[in-house]
């Protein structure tokens, strides 16, 4: 028993005093770009683009009937189209249904936030609210309801923070890879990486139509004057790498390629 007590002494030691060979990939990555964060979770960070601050409708086409009151925009005739056009990106906004309510379903505190002009997350009152759970607030429109309900009382303030992936077409037209869609509504996971059918109409089943990747974003009337505020986006560059040698291993100063 001691020899065996001492051999496992042993094997430690000689462990502890030879650290193990580091893998290295071989690949060249770029560096990371620098983001300044905003002060607060709903401040824009420093390289977004600000579709609403609180004062003007300035980055948005088809805002003659909507107004600015106390630093919200309030939804009124006519849908809301950014005049810039967005791909990937993440998606600040903040958004408080009527108070009082009005109506039930689908016709108390509707709107909704497009991406690509044509894929709808809801927006709705769905605090005491009955409804179909696919057309509720965080539903991908008649493709499946959130993973909860998340909603705050009307005439308080909630938030969506979601992360879009738009879709990608061959060159006739079919489907190369599918829309995905994370979301979060007042801290609560709605959505992961949930992938869309195609689009969300109200008539007919989803569809997927060839279409660029940068489309803009909309926000939809729907006769209810729902408020939004502290809007903004920032589209993303994923970091990449260039693969400059093969892969290896290293001991110490000793490099040691690995077998293919």
């Amino acid at each position: 028993m001691r020899y065996c007590t001492f051999a496992i002494v042993a094997v430690l030691s000689f462990a502890a005093t030879c650290p193990a060979q580091e893998y290295l990939n071989g690949i060249t990555w770029q560096q990371p770009p620098v983001v300044e964060p905003g002060p607060t979770a709903a401040s824009p960070p420093s390289d977004a683009v600000v579709l609403f601050g609180g004062e003007d409708l300035s980055a948005w086409n088809g805002a003659e009937n909507w107004t600015v009151e106390d630093g919200a925009m309030v939804a009124g005739k006519g849908t809301l189209v950014t005049k810039e056009k967005f791909g990937d990106c993440q998606v600040h906004i903040e958004w408080s249904a009527p108070n009082p309510p009005k109506g039930r379903g689908q016709g108390r505190g509707n709107s909704g936030l497009f991406f690509n002009d044509r894929y709808e997350i809801q927006i709705l009152d769905s605090s005491q609210n009955d409804t179909y759970y696919d057309g509720q607030a965080g539903a991908i429109y008649k493709q499946t309801p959130p993973m909860a309900n998340a909603m705050r009382a009307p005439g308080e303030w909630n938030t969506y923070d979601v992360i879009w992936t738009a879709p990608r077409f061959e060159d006739d037209g079919s489907l190369k890879s599918p829309a995905y869609i994370t979301a979060i509504h007042n801290g609560v996971v709605l959505l992961n990486h949930f992938e869309l059918k195609g689009d969300t109409p109200y008539n007919r089943p989803p569809e997927y139509n060839k279409h660029p990747v940068k489309g803009s974003i909309r926000l939809q009337d729907h006769n209810n004057p729902v408020r939004f505020r502290n809007i903004w986006v920032r589209e993303w560059t994923t970091v990449t790498g260039e693969q400059t040698r093969d892969p290896f291993l290293r001991d110490g100063d000793k490099e040691i390629p690995i077998e293919k």
